[in-house]
């Protein structure tokens, strides 16, 4: 089984996505954590759309890069440009992979539009979990 650790700056949004989607839904190849550069708080509007795909990620909280340090992974994945730019190279990781996603963190809008926003990042990285690590990882 490989694996992988989803960074980005705050570990609210897309890195636990990220990591809700791969535990949940590719637990038999892959297993993640999540970690942010300056860690805060879970965003609610992640909880809620990924309590539409049924995965609850309401019990996760957000994490720092220091939890981690002299772990290995497999994967070590930049979800957003600025961790890239914090954190070009985590020492843990075998590969390490910049894949910077749209931050509906910062949508600006009603809540519908924000939940939209929320909506296609998490689309977005599953998507991309499929193609690039997934299927990766099974053959």
């Amino acid at each position: 089984m490989k694996s992988v650790l989803f960074i980005c700056t705050h570990n609210s949004a897309r890195s636990q996505m990220a990591e809700g989607l791969v535990n949940s839904l590719y637990s038999k190849v892959l297993r993640a954590k999540s970690a942010g550069t300056k860690p805060g708080i879970v965003n609610p509007y992640a909880v809620q759309v990924m309590a539409e795909m049924g995965i609850d990620i309401s019990g996760h909280r957000s994490k720092g890069l220091d939890e981690f340090e002299g772990q290995q992974f497999d994967y070590v994945v930049m979800v957003c440009s600025d961790a890239a730019e914090t954190c070009p190279f985590f020492p843990g990781g075998r590969e390490q992979i910049h894949r910077a996603f749209d931050d509906p963190s910062s949508f600006k809008g009603s809540a519908d539009d924000k939940l939209q926003a929320f909506r296609k990042s998490r689309n977005e990285i599953n998507k991309w979990i499929i193609d690039k690590l997934v299927l990766s990882s099974e053959g």
